[in-house]
C-alpha cells in the first residue's frame, strides 16, 4: 500500500487553487484553475496535496442533495489489487460506501469512512502515465 495524497474537498475551487499555487507556491500538476481537481507538489519531495470540488465527490458517493455533505478531506491510498484489498477490509469490519468501481480509464476506486467519518479512497491504478 502507498499513500498517494491527502485531498482537500473544497467549495470555492478557484480561490483554493490560487491559494495553493500563488500564496504557498506549490506547483500545479495540470493548471486546471477552474477544477474540479488539481494536484500540487512542493519543490522537493514526492508527496503532494490535492484539491477537489466537494460537490463532485458527493456526486460520486451518491450523496448529492441540496448541498454537498460536510466532507472536507480525503486520504488516498493506492493498492495493487482493489478487489482483494476491499475483501480484506470488509472482513476486518470496514463498510464500503462506494465501489469498487471505475473512476477513469486509468483507475478503479472504492470509498469508506474511518470511525470519525473521514473519507478514505482506495485506488488501483490500471495505467500509469507515460
Amino acid at each position: 500500500m502507498e499513500l498517494v495524497q491527502v485531498r482537500l474537498l473544497v467549495e470555492d475551487f478557484a480561490v483554493c487553487y490560487r491559494f495553493y499555487a500563488d500564496v504557498l507556491g506549490l506547483k500545479p500538476q495540470s493548471g486546471a484553475e477552474q477544477g474540479p481537481y488539481e494536484k500540487f507538489s512542493p519543490a522537493s519531495g514526492s508527496a503532494g496535496i490535492a484539491i477537489q470540488d466537494r460537490a463532485m465527490m458527493a456526486e460520486v458517493l451518491g450523496e448529492l442533495g441540496d448541498a454537498a455533505n460536510g466532507h472536507r478531506s480525503l486520504v488516498v491510498l493506492r493498492v495493487d489489487d482493489l478487489d482483494a484489498y476491499c475483501a480484506d477490509v470488509l472482513a476486518r469490519g470496514a463498510d464500503l460506501i462506494h465501489g469498487p468501481a471505475p473512476m477513469t480509464d486509468r483507475m478503479r476506486v472504492a470509498h469508506l469512512r474511518d470511525p470519525e467519518g473521514n473519507l478514505v479512497e482506495l485506488q488501483e491504478w490500471l495505467l500509469l502515465r507515460g
